[in-house]
């Protein structure tokens, strides 16, 4: 059987640097960090009280009132999201097989603040018994989002969510791209989304030492590959990336962002929350990538790396990239974005997919901010290329994207530029 191919036709953001991917692509490149104090709770108590939270948004541009007030936070982006790529796209949906459309996103936790408000509201009215919204529990879990988009669409053809931490929204492109190339449909929203900027999200993370506690500096706070890095910054958004077999998308003159060329998934089998310190499921799905996409490590001009702050996580990645790549990795740009949207957990994947994509067709690689002279750790080699600081022009053939989730999951993909 031969697979068919799948190219990049529309693209929608929602993040903590911006509302749409031109204002998203935009500070990326300026290097603007979308970290500040939380307005969404009161952090008095909290030992973290900053994040990257998506701003001066209104869900009503997008959504009816009376419909938004039936979904969880992550399933509004997540909507948001999809409307704006499918409108990039320049689909007809009056003449698409909408059968032959399907929806497939990753979400790592889901509806966490319906579930917390429910929960508390019930814990204050015990003594009048259970006393529950009809609408918690299809706001709360996490298959709605794709559901929701389903529904808003009519789009009939495979729907589901992943769920596999912050490789949610990775995995939901690497499935749509095999479904895709097998043939099982024409087009696929493929994205990813997450909100859980609330008490239980933060103080959860908190309670594990996994974010960052620099309150006084929170657009410095996310620092990956930096000596003083102390933690993640949490982030919320989402991300939508339309894909389309080739054949489909020329049939109907779309335009073309990039061509999907591989996937790859893996597991590290050591830890639930800890990367492996020798970056072995980091190697194995970059490998596994590679070797889908029929592509050599000579071929990667850009890798958009995990990289979240953390001082294991971001040692063990450039170990993997070092040992895979050997002299490559001194040829290859390597940038974390997390820098700049904090780490958007579910829907880093996507988001960071969509970068990857943005950066094949511009030929720029946007930069990890928040590097000090100086603040170099000793068991990193600064001989890589980690972009620090200014984004940089290059031609990029093909850029790989790494997401790595709790409980050891891998995902990896890749994106080239298309050509006939």
């Amino acid at each position: 059987m031969e697979l068919k191919r799948v190219v990049v036709t529309g693209l929608g953001a929602v993040t903590p640097v911006g509302n749409s991917v031109d204002e998203m692509w935009s500070n990326l490149l300026a290097g603007k960090s979308g970290a500040a104090p939380i307005t969404s709770f009161d952090t008095t108590n909290f030992k973290t009280k900053f994040a990257c939270e998506v701003k001066d948004l209104n869900v009503n541009d997008y959504i009816d009132r009376k419909e938004a007030r039936k979904m969880d936070r992550c399933t509004q982006l997540a909507m948001i999201s999809a409307i704006q790529a499918v409108k990039d796209s320049g689909m007809d949906l009056e003449t698409v097989d909408k059968n032959r459309v399907g929806v497939v996103y990753g979400i790592g936790i889901g509806g966490i603040k319906t579930f917390q408000d429910e929960v508390v509201y019930y814990g204050q009215h015990m003594d009048r018994g259970p006393m529950f919204n009809p609408f918690f529990i299809p706001k709360m879990i996490s298959d709605i989002a794709a559901g929701q988009i389903s529904i808003h669409f009519g789009f009939h053809g495979p729907n589901y969510v992943t769920t596999s931490a912050c490789a949610s929204s990775c995995h939901a492109l690497a499935d749509a791209f095999n479904l895709l190339r097998l043939g099982k449909a024409d087009v696929i929203l493929a994205g990813g989304a997450e909100a859980a900027i609330c008490d239980c999200g933060v103080g959860g993370f908190n309670a594990m030492k996994a974010l960052s506690t620099r309150n006084d500096d929170p657009q410095g706070a996310s620092r990956p590959f930096s000596a003083s890095r102390d933690g993640f910054v949490m982030g919320e958004g989402s991300g939508c990336l339309i894909l389309e077999t080739l054949e489909h998308a020329k049939a109907r003159g779309a335009k073309i962002y990039a061509e999907i060329a591989g996937e790859g998934m893996s597991a590290d089998a050591y830890h639930i929350t800890a990367s492996h310190p020798e970056g072995l499921g980091a190697k194995l799905v970059m490998k596994a990538a590679l070797e889908d996409a029929g592509m050599s490590v000579e071929d990667i001009d850009y890798i958009n790396v995990h990289g979240t702050s953390t001082h294991v996580g971001d040692i063990s990645e450039a170990k993997a990239i070092k040992d895979l790549f050997g002299e490559q990795a001194y040829k290859v740009n390597i940038s974390s974005t997390k820098s700049m949207t904090g780490h958007l957990l579910g829907a880093a994947g996507a988001v960071e997919g969509m970068i990857c994509v943005l950066s094949v067709k511009n030929d720029i690689v946007p930069p990890t901010i928040n590097h000090a002279e100086g603040d170099d750790d000793p068991e990193l080699d600064y001989n890589m290329n980690f972009t620090f600081n200014k984004a940089q022009k290059r031609t990029i053939r093909a850029a790989l994207s790494n997401t790595f989730g709790f409980g050891g999951h891998n995902a990896c993909v890749i994106v080239k530029k298309y050509a006939e």
